[in-house]
């Protein structure tokens, strides 16, 4: 943190009246946020730092105020300054879903919690005009998808992509887009995996299921969390519980149509896998960050599997004739 920054922090913490609190960094994630853990006494919170304009405090304490407005587990925001860009917070703790597997935690029972958090989001949720949400929309969606054409596939090659393939992979996204949409729409927190999930004991049912990481949210397809939490791009989920966790989920929504959740399942994992390989490929060559690279292989096989889906045949059908399987390997690290 700069000089002028950290003055703006301590100013902050003096006026929400944690001036006398330890700091100690508690996290850092691929965005401009960081997270410093506060403690005097017996108390703890969290401060977001969330610089502007790069980052905007105001997005998640909103979406912080809707999920517990529908009685599911946020960290509280106990003050913000919205133009300096802090915003402290109730400290959920250390124990992510991700570090209780680690420590043994029974794989099946968190992933039932995260599934049954999902079903009491979508069945929860009430969108109105003053959410101020936006759409998980054609275009945001192709933005995304363009990511693997304009960061992975330089990177693998060693030239710009040629604008009229661009344009063609761009078309085959199009022709996918109804695919994606054709299920209801509801809040989608667009991180939703282990490592945005906290375990918060002394509370029951869903709300043992602490979130996180949810300023990015949209409106848009249900499907699309859980294709997030599923098709971890961080680590493996085993099929036979990707496939119970799914039938879960649709067992709590029998209205809807079981081929086009499973084809919108299908289009937004190969979505947000591609994205994926190009976010990480990005974060290598213009961040530095060159540890997401060893990801790049996971992804691969889950975008792979998405596209076997019959809904996505010109996708796939792209895919082999532009980025065979020679090209799909992990980009270099250096320039």
């Amino acid at each position: 943190m700069s000089d002028s920054r950290e003055e703006l922090c301590r100013r902050f913490l003096a006026a929400a009246g944690w001036d006398s609190a330890e700091r100690r960094l508690l996290a850092a994630d691929a965005s401009f946020r960081s997270y410093d853990r506060l403690s005097r006494g017996g108390e703890t919170a969290v401060l977001m730092n969330a610089p502007p304009p790069q980052e905007n405090v105001q997005v998640f304490r909103n979406i912080a105020d809707l999920l517990l407005d529908i009685e599911l587990s946020a960290p509280r925001p106990l003050a913000m300054d919205r133009e300096a860009g802090f915003l402290l917070l109730e400290d959920f703790g250390d124990r992510t879903f991700t570090r209780a597997l680690a420590e043994g935690a029974d794989e099946g029972d968190l992933y039932r919690l995260a599934v049954d958090t999902l079903i009491a989001l979508h069945q929860r949720w009430y969108n109105s005009d003053m959410t101020g949400l936006p759409s998980y929309d054609e275009q945001r969606l192709l933005d995304e998808a363009a990511l693997l054409v304009d960061w992975y596939l330089p990177a693998v090659t060693g030239r710009e992509t040629p604008p009229a393939l661009r344009e063609s992979y761009l078309e085959a996204w199009r022709a996918a887009v109804p695919v994606m949409l054709a299920v209801p729409q509801s809040l989608v927190l667009r991180d939703y995996h282990v490592d945005n999930l906290m375990i918060l004991e002394g509370r029951e049912g869903i709300a043992r299921c602490g979130l996180l990481d949810f300023q990015d949210a949209v409106i848009g397809p249900v499907s699309y969390d859980l294709v997030s939490l599923l098709e971890d791009a961080r680590r493996d989920v085993a099929p036979d519980l990707a496939a119970e966790m799914l039938a879960r989920y649709r067992d709590a929504f029998r209205h809807t149509d079981p081929w086009a959740f499973a084809a919108s399942y299908a289009a937004l994992g190969a979505q947000r896998n591609a994205k994926i390989i190009g976010i990480f490929t990005r974060l290598c060559r213009r961040d530095g960050k060159a540890h997401y690279l060893k990801h790049i292989p996971r992804v691969w096989r889950l975008l792979e599997g998405d596209l076997q889906h019959p809904a996505l045949t010109e996708l796939a059908e792209w895919f082999a004739r532009e980025i065979p399987p020679e090209l799909r390997v992990t980009p270099q690290e250096n320039q």
